[in-house]
């Protein structure tokens, strides 16, 4: 009796464990961002957050005639997956003026995952897909070679 309890205990406590990932696996989907089209933006750097599970940059986004057209929030990658790439911490920072290509959320509200952010005054850019994350980075060889 006591091995039938015991297997129920780990099947339950396996069960457990897989349900907690569940969030975990599901916060990697880009289904949200509408990766057919890419939106430009322009404005002023407002916040940058460097931090796991994604850093994230505010952008105050001015319209054509320099008015203030509300705030973007722009999506990237881990910054580890960042830093390989070639970003820096300080390679965006509060107070440039960018001007950004993301994939836009696909309700169509201000936030989306960045494709390239350009520094207007530096003339620097920086790309990267978030996208480009799920696709698989090893080359398997067939067995043997």
């Amino acid at each position: 009796m006591k091995a039938g309890l015991s297997r129920v205990a780990s099947i339950a406590a396996a069960l457990c464990l897989g349900a907690a990932a569940l969030p975990v696996a599901a916060h990697h989907s880009t289904a949200m961002f509408d990766a057919d089209n890419t939106v430009s933006i322009t404005g002023t750097v407002k916040e940058v957050h460097w931090a796991n599970p994604h850093a994230v940059i505010f952008i105050e986004n001015t319209d054509p005639k320099g008015a203030a057209a509300g705030v973007w929030v722009v999506e990237l990658a881990s910054p580890r997956g960042l830093i390989r790439a070639g970003w820096t911490r300080n390679a965006v920072k509060p107070g440039d003026k960018v001007t950004a290509d993301v994939h836009q959320l696909r309700d169509g509200s201000r936030g989306g995952a960045l494709r390239r952010i350009s520094l207007t005054g530096a003339g620097q850019t920086y790309a990267f897909n978030i996208r480009d994350q799920e696709q698989p980075t090893v080359a398997l060889e067939p067995a043997g070679k």
